[in-house]
């Protein structure tokens, strides 16, 4: 009878202050392997690195940190690993497909080798680049240029092996990207082509790479905020729930009940117009170009909705730790109103255009598939892994904000095509709508923010009338929001999918480390497999249905 995780390693194993479970990197593949066929732990959330360098109490300087959820989305496991001086450990790519790009991103930022990967390289900083800026003593000043392109033939030709090719001679090699309307962002795939048919792909990521994990390190948790609008710039509004949601989770504090439904309300309506943008671009992809303002024009509403109530359209700083910067604004009920009846004439209108059109159905129909098995094990996740018939969402899986009380259907695929794609999406949009609807005739009145004003700043009343406010201010802007010590994951439903947070602190009002878990970036190492087999013009909508986000990707 075969043993589980916690039998197989229970001498193997201690288990750290904040619930990791501590081996030695010897024994990583085969607790991961036993994780993954015992204990149905089948989904890999993430892997991330941590320099202890300033952490004087820790064993090793480096760790590699493994997340993992089991089979049904519920239990989450931590697994970590200290690193010696020989800065190398076993690649788990066998085992999760996903780990590809994640070891190749902890590789090019903190220089930790994972033996036996396929192709350990770069993948956010170029092939130029000297060092591992994610390391605690790497220069932050120190410049470095790119003057040499990357062939990306050290990928393509063992791809093309593998599928028998032993001569080019009979190829065509084609560049999408990275700049072209169709790449959907600063994203560059080279393909193979026999004909107009990609025989082999492979995708390269980078071009935008602005340094967010970096740039946490030396600002305050609330200074991150901003920073956070800019990962999937098309729903700013959940990278901030998102982040400030984890940031909560360490101080354990619960937010007001206002506070609470405002979030869910402006969430879900980023949610959508994010859809929105998605489904317009897939089918000007098509040739549908009036397809694209009846979804796009409601989305400009909801933008001047959000203007008025942030102050700001695209990237909207909302939310703070602990709550949000300003109450609803009168007269939000009734934009709220006009912009939902628009989304829902767009939608149909949209709709009728596409329900029953066979050059929709020729062009999205089988193609650009993934089966279920194939999208957990590469690590997709919301209306992507959804498309493929697996119920996981977060809103339901691990509920939130009240989200279980909420009347809402999780919308399902069968074949995980583009097609699918992108009527999840149209669902999602008529059951965030449901959602928003339910969470307005249940607001309830009160404070916005926690009364704690080591968490949230006072009153301006008492900023300017009393020397508490005034200090409790300065100290709060100028030292930061306190956060007890701890190494900390939670995540929430994104637009597309699983977006949480990683956050090692070390009780300063500065985080000592932040690691996004962006979904795009699980999606798009997935792409080049999806579409090889597949036309060129299939390649472009394939891209456009996983709805990636080069700002989120690269970070």
């Amino acid at each position: 009878m075969s043993k589980s995780f916690k039998e197989q390693f229970k001498t193997a194993y201690t288990v750290d202050t904040y619930g990791a479970f501590i081996l030695d990197k010897a024994l990583i593949f085969k607790a991961l392997q036993t994780l993954l066929e015992e204990d149905k732990y089948t989904f890999l959330v993430d892997i991330t690195a941590i320099d202890y360098l300033h952490v004087k109490s820790q064993p090793e300087r480096f760790a590699v940190v493994y997340l993992l959820r089991d089979q049904n989305f519920q239990n989450l496991i931590t697994i970590k690993t200290y690193i010696d001086s020989s800065l190398a450990t076993q690649s788990v790519t066998p085992l999760f497909k996903s780990a590809n790009w994640a070891e190749r991103e902890i590789w090019d930022q903190y220089g930790i080798h994972f033996k036996n990967h396929p192709n350990l390289k770069r993948i956010l900083n170029h092939k130029e680049f000297v060092g591992h800026p994610l390391r605690k003593d790497y220069p932050i000043t120190q410049g470095q240029l790119c003057h040499q392109s990357d062939t990306l033939m050290d990928e393509m030709t063992p791809r093309l092996k593998s599928k028998g090719y032993t001569s080019h001679e009979d190829l065509m090699f084609l560049n999408l990207g990275p700049a072209h309307p169709a790449s959907h962002g600063t994203i560059r795939t080279f393909v193979a082509l026999d004909g107009e048919n990609i025989t082999s792909a492979v995708s390269e990521i980078g071009y935008l790479h602005r340094g967010f994990e970096k740039s946490c390190e030396n600002h305050t948790y609330n200074q991150i905020i901003p920073y956070t609008d800019r990962l999937n710039y098309c729903s700013a509004i959940l990278n901030n729930i998102a982040y400030a949601h984890a940031v909560e989770g360490i101080l354990g504090v619960d937010l007001p009940e206002r506070a609470k439904f405002i979030r869910v309300i402006i969430g879900e309506l980023s949610r959508i117009i994010d859809h929105l943008v998605c489904l317009a671009a897939i089918l000007v992809d098509m040739g549908a170009l009036t397809n694209y303002w009846y979804l796009y024009n409601p989305r400009e509403k909801v933008y001047d909705l959000l203007s008025k109530l942030t102050g700001a359209r695209l990237t909207n700083s909302y939310m703070r730790i602990g709550g949000m910067s300003y109450d609803l604004y009168d007269g939000f009920e009734h934009d709220l109103k006009v912009c939902l009846k628009e989304i829902k004439e767009g939608v149909s209108d949209a709709l009728k255009l596409i329900e029953h059109n066979r050059i929709f159905h020729d062009r999205t129909q089988n193609v650009g598939i993934i089966s279920k098995e194939d999208a957990i094990n590469r690590g997709l996740t919301g209306p992507n892994l959804r498309a493929c018939g697996v119920p996981y969402d977060l809103r339901v899986t691990a509920p939130y904000y009240h989200y279980e009380t909420f009347d809402f259907d999780i919308a399902l695929g069968s074949v995980g095509d583009v097609y699918d794609r992108m009527m999840v999406r149209f669902e999602e949009i008529k059951q965030s709508t449901r959602i928003i609807n339910q969470a307005m005739q249940r607001l309830p009145e009160g404070p916005i923010c926690v009364q704690d004003h080591a968490i949230s700043l006072p009153p301006k009343k008492e900023v300017y009338n009393n020397i508490e406010g005034l200090m409790n201010q300065f100290k709060l802007v100028y030292e930061g929001v306190k956060v007890p010590a701890s190494e900390y994951y939670r995540a929430i439903e994104g637009a597309n999918g699983e977006l949480g947070f990683f956050i090692v602190s070390d009780g300063s009002g500065t985080p000592y480390k932040v690691k996004v878990r962006p979904p795009c970036f699980y999606a798009m190492a997935a792409y080049p497999r999806i579409i090889e087999g597949s036309m060129i013009a299939d390649a472009v909508l394939t891209l456009g249905s996983l709805n990636i986000i080069a700002g989120e990707l690269d970070r």
